[in-house]
């Protein structure tokens, strides 16, 4: 369980966690991210009756619900997002989403005891606000750092990213793995390559 909590993306992560500990007056940038866990919590609870198309259904709204995909999405993509067509933005956060619920539904599929703990907020730059948590894992002795990256949008607080153990950005990382199929294919082989792994792990 570590080694997956040290590596996956900010919904991965999360996913891990399924006793989560109560703030009483949780500001606005702290709601996503209690938001998407208390609908987690459920999921995971109802996971083998669900099935791995079932937990796809049910996380995919979660996810769009407190995370900003298409602004995630933008970033990831990189240098290449610029000179895409509209048609191409449209497709790859698409595929981007997903791509990125697929692995969710795939990966998390029991309980084995992990907690989540949030443990306050600090401001960020340009009117970020870093949400600080800690993942307890089964273990007493194991845990994780979490810090969720919140901006404030038209409509509300989305999450944007995650940083473990207060360096690993996976918005970073996505950028990083993204770079090499975009360099060698193009963004339309990037849209391929995301389509063709959500079909991958939903058959």
């Amino acid at each position: 369980m570590m080694w997956l909590a040290k590596r996956i993306l900010p919904f991965l992560v999360v996913l891990a966690v399924h006793g989560v500990s109560e703030i009483g007056h949780a500001s606005e940038a702290e709601r996503p991210v209690g938001a998407f866990q208390d609908g987690l919590v459920q999921v995971m609870k109802d996971a083998e009756k669900l099935g791995v198309k079932g937990r796809y259904d049910a996380l995919r709204p979660l996810v769009a619900d407190n995370f900003n995909m298409p602004f995630m999405g933008a970033l990831a993509a990189g240098r290449a997002w610029k000179s895409a067509t509209d048609d191409q933005k449209k497709r790859f956060v698409t595929a981007f989403e997903r791509s990125s619920v697929a692995t969710l539904a795939t990966l998390f599929d029991g309980y084995s005891g992990e907690t989540f703990e949030r443990v306050g907020e600090r401001p960020g730059p340009q009117g970020i606000i870093f949400v600080d948590t800690i993942l307890h894992l089964t273990n007493p002795t194991d845990q994780v750092k979490l810090t969720y990256v919140a901006k404030e949008f038209s409509e509300g607080w989305h999450l944007i990213d995650v940083i473990v153990d207060g360096g690993i950005s996976e918005l970073k990382v996505r950028i990083s793995e993204y770079n090499q199929t975009i360099n060698d294919s193009g963004m339309e082989g990037l849209i391929k390559l995301l389509e063709n792994k959500a079909d991958e792990l939903l058959r």
